[in-house]
């Protein structure tokens, strides 16, 4: 007992110097261990484990999202249950199968009006899109009944007649012939435009090998009128309705900018107008050099639009271009003569030729043999010469380029102009040139001015024109000449101008109201009429 009792005071003192750990291990493994419970047998063990398993069930995710984890052993647990359950589902599927059902099948008469109403195919027995066949109650028609009236149209084709349109509709040749008696008696058959469309009513005839009469024709004769024609008894008359249209001509303005045809498209202007435009100016100014971007163009066209919406665009009848408010150009388009030309403001105007005529002079010397004024002796004069004032300018007669500006021998100053075609052109004696060689030129354009240079007697214009590098007389070709209004004319000239300079621009889009004369009456009512009556 003493030998035990030092043992443990001498590991008591080892354990103070060791800590407070070391103490209550070894004071535990001093002590007796605690006995063990016995391990269940039996039913109690079932339980032990069911409820385990109980929990593990519980606590297990059995329905993971099976767009995360893709691949873990959570997924797999997941797809694994999808199968199971869907499996589940169509092992104890009932399945779709038809009820079966008692039916009395149906009388012959039933069936048969059962099978002519039925939508199946006509191979399976069905009578749909057929008419029923007759029984012994219907009664065959002798002749079938025609319509009291038949409505058609028609139109006038490119290079067609008023009557073979009529005949080819239908109409019997005597009506087509009244007809086109009618119509001509108003507007010209042939002025009726293509694509006219002409509305029939044709009537019940008397017999069947007779064509059906006319009983109404309607269409529009000319822009301003639509024609009726009716029957009345036997004979057909003819209706005229008078269709209010405005004659307003179109009027666009507007600043030139960076383009032009863009501008004036921007504007309003119809692509037709710009280029008749645009070749008007071109007979003065050179479109891409003279025309600046801060010009203002002046467009006005003939326009007349109805007063049932159709608008019908016309000719171009002015051109002009503004600078800095003041008139660049003003060309007027007037009939003078037997056609219709463009004229200046001033009442000059312009019938194009062949070629432009190099300066305004007459001709003082012509074409062929004859005797030098200067050298005294007949030699051939291979050009034609024009009288006119030394300074006077001198014009391209057509397009082409220069290929020669410069002195050349008894020509004195000269230039030549290449116009395509093996055609060229002379002009000799120049006081000054006013192009280079290799310039392109435009008709019309200044060359130089009219001098007295090379072998001249005095200021003229000699003027040669080549074909093929060989010169040939220029009086073969007919020059441009200018027409110059006077008298009359010239006022009343100036007079359209006037007028057309007037027009406000876009007053033709105005909105169109038909005078108070074509107003309908306000209908009277009945109250109104009896007033004032006296009832006996």
């Amino acid at each position: 007992m003493a030998v035990k009792g030092s043992v443990l005071f001498q590991q008591r003192e080892q354990l103070l110097g060791a800590g407070a750990a070391s103490a209550r291990l070894s004071l535990a493994d001093a002590l007796p261990a605690p006995a063990l419970p016995a391990p269940a047998t039996g039913l109690k063990a079932l339980r032990a484990r069911l409820e385990r398993a109980r929990d593990v069930i519980h606590e297990t995710n059995w329905t993971p999202d099976l767009g995360q984890n893709i691949g873990s052993l959570e997924w797999f647990r997941g797809l694994a249950t999808l199968c199971l359950l869907c499996t589940g589902a169509y092992a104890v599927w009932p399945g779709i199968h038809p009820l079966g059902a008692a039916a009395t099948p149906p009388a012959p008469v039933a069936l048969e009006e059962l099978r002519s109403q039925m939508i199946m195919p006509m191979a399976f027995g069905s009578d749909t899109g057929r008419a029923m066949g007759a029984t012994d109650a219907v009664v065959a028609l002798r002749q079938a009944p025609e319509r009291p009236t038949i409505e058609l149209a028609a139109t006038i084709g490119r290079g067609d007649s008023f009557m073979r349109v009529m005949q080819r509709a239908g109409v019997g040749s005597g009506d087509a012939q009244n007809v086109a008696n009618l119509v001509s008696s108003v507007v010209p058959l042939e002025d009726i435009r293509d694509g006219t469309r002409i509305d029939i009513t044709l009537g019940r005839r008397f017999a069947r090998n007779q064509p059906r009469p006319v009983e109404l024709i309607t269409f529009r004769a000319r822009f301003d009128m639509n024609v009726e024609i009716v029957r009345a008894g036997s004979d057909l008359d003819l209706i005229k309705k008078p269709i209010l249209v405005d004659a307003t001509p179109l009027r666009i303005r507007g600043t030139v900018g960076s383009s032009l045809y863009r501008s004036a498209r921007a504007a309003g202007a119809p692509p037709a107008a710009i280029q008749a435009y645009l070749r008007t100016l071109g007979s003065q100014l050179s479109i891409g050099n003279d025309i600046r971007s801060t010009d203002e163009f002046d467009i006005i066209v003939d326009y007349k639009r109805a007063a049932t919406g159709e608008v019908e665009m016309g000719e171009l009848l002015y051109a002009g271009l503004e600078r800095s408010g003041k008139p660049r150009a003003q060309m007027l388009r007037w009939k003078s003569g037997n056609g219709m030309q463009w004229f200046e403001a001033s009442g000059v105007g312009e019938e194009r030729g062949e070629f432009a005529r190099p300066v305004n002079g007459a001709i003082t010397s012509g074409y062929g043999y004859r005797r030098h004024p200067i050298l005294g002796f007949r030699r051939m004069h291979s050009g034609i010469d024009f009288r006119a004032r030394s300074g006077t300018p001198i014009y391209a007669t057509a397009d082409g380029v220069v290929n020669y500006a410069g002195r050349k021998g008894g020509y004195g100053n000269f230039v030549r102009i290449a116009h395509g075609g093996n055609i060229a052109s002379g002009y000799g004696h120049m006081s000054r040139i006013a192009v280079s060689s290799g310039t392109r030129v435009r008709r019309g354009q200044v060359i130089g001015y009219v001098g007295s240079t090379g072998l001249s007697t005095g200021p003229h214009l000699h003027y040669e024109l080549y074909r093929g590098g060989r010169a040939v007389d220029p009086g073969s070709v007919r020059f441009t000449t200018r027409a110059q209004l006077s008298g009359s004319e010239l006022v009343n000239f100036r007079a359209r101008l006037k007028q057309l300079q007037g027009v406000t621009p876009g007053a033709a889009l105005q909105s169109l109201t038909p005078p108070a004369s074509a107003a309908p009456a306000e209908p009277k009512r009945e109250i109104e009429r009896i007033a004032g009556t006296t009832i006996a």
